[in-house]
């Protein structure tokens, strides 16, 4: 029997209901067995920009979301040495779960326009389909050979940035329901994102 299963790599630095939001509605709309966390420690699009330690940042998606059954964390990206690249998780996951799984790449419709500067992007367009999601009013135009590994899916939620969240916490700004609780508290007892 074929199965169906979505990785959702990111930063999460810090994980917000944009994620989840859009985790759970690409879970929903595919009807994917499982939503597979892949936090990453060293993206090779952020160097020489401050991240949070990834630990804290593996921890934060633990806790943000524990309560849904259709999600989990893996530790791959943390624990493989060197930069995090998309295209060595996706590799890892097709050779763990078999050919007979269809594999759903989630990721942001502005990150997956950048997709030509990845590492190995055909590879990976080979590996997955790719889901791209969408903010409302923001268009993704598809080159015709991107058409058919490619679905565009629409979220509400994206509005809210990590980002965003950082700067509250610095200014010192409230951050109460943009992402769960139990993120929040751990945020503020860990005194993350303060400078």
């Amino acid at each position: 029997m074929s199965r169906k299963k979505g990785i959702m790599g990111g930063t999460f630095d810090p994980i917000h209901y944009g994620h989840l939001v859009t985790a759970e509605e690409v879970r929903d709309f595919f009807d994917l067995d499982e939503v597979i966390f892949v936090p990453s420690a060293r993206p090779p699009h952020k160097i020489g920009q401050t991240l949070t330690d990834p630990e804290h940042r593996y921890l934060m998606v633990v806790l943000a979301t524990i309560t849904n059954p259709y999600f989990r964390v893996s530790r791959v990206e943390i624990e493989r040495p060197g930069p995090s690249y998309s295209v060595d998780t996706v590799r890892y996951f097709r050779s763990l779960w078999g050919d007979d799984t269809e594999i759903f790449f989630i990721t942001g419709a502005d990150a997956f326009a950048q997709i030509s500067g990845w590492n190995n992007p055909e590879e990976l367009l080979r590996l997955c389909t790719f889901v791209a999601a969408s903010r409302p009013g923001y268009t993704l135009s598809l080159p015709e050979v991107f058409r058919e590994r490619v679905r565009v899916i629409e979220v509400s939620a994206l509005a809210i940035s990590s980002s965003e969240i950082r700067r509250r916490v610095r200014q010192g700004e409230s951050i109460k329901y943009l992402l769960p609780e139990a993120v929040e508290n751990y945020i503020y007892k860990n005194g993350l994102y303060r400078t």
